[in-house]
């Protein structure tokens, strides 16, 4: 089970841009199952407790500023090594930078606003998604 999901969210700009429906197609034909998903606007506490691990660095403050500005779309994505395959789909942090036809490259407006969020790794995939949802909405599947 471990390989097999992966945390993600679609930030508040991509929302704001009504970037959500062409996002979870975009997601749904490159084979991943959502199998949690909400809408939910973070506080201020909330984004310095997420992005914690920043804390100390330049763009911490904006970094909160941004993410707590409007909604995002939290969800618990399913396939096998999700999070190696979602972070494909997604493309580099850098929309420049970004592959042809990757999420971030068709809809992020900055290195800040890259449209959506990935966990780098199984252990934070876990971590991030005990952050958005409660055990008993959690559903790997």
């Amino acid at each position: 089970m471990l390989n097999d999901f992966t945390f993600a969210f679609i930030k508040p700009n991509a929302v704001k841009n009504s970037n959500i429906g062409p996002i979870l197609s975009m997601i749904n034909k490159a084979g991943f199952r959502i199998s949690a998903m909400k809408m939910i606007h973070l506080t201020i506490s909330q984004a310095e407790s997420f992005y914690a691990v920043h804390g100390e660095k330049p763009f911490f403050r904006d970094l909160v500023k941004f993410m707590s500005s409007g909604p995002v779309v939290a969800m618990i994505l399913c396939c096998d090594n999700a999070v190696e395959e979602f972070r494909k789909l997604i493309g580099e942090t850098d929309p420049a930078r970004a592959g042809e036809g990757t999420i971030r490259k068709l809809f992020a407006t900055s290195l800040q606003m890259n449209a959506v969020h990935g966990s780098d790794s199984n252990e934070n995939a876990i971590k991030e998604a005990a952050f958005f949802f409660s055990e008993f909405e959690r559903y790997y599947s």
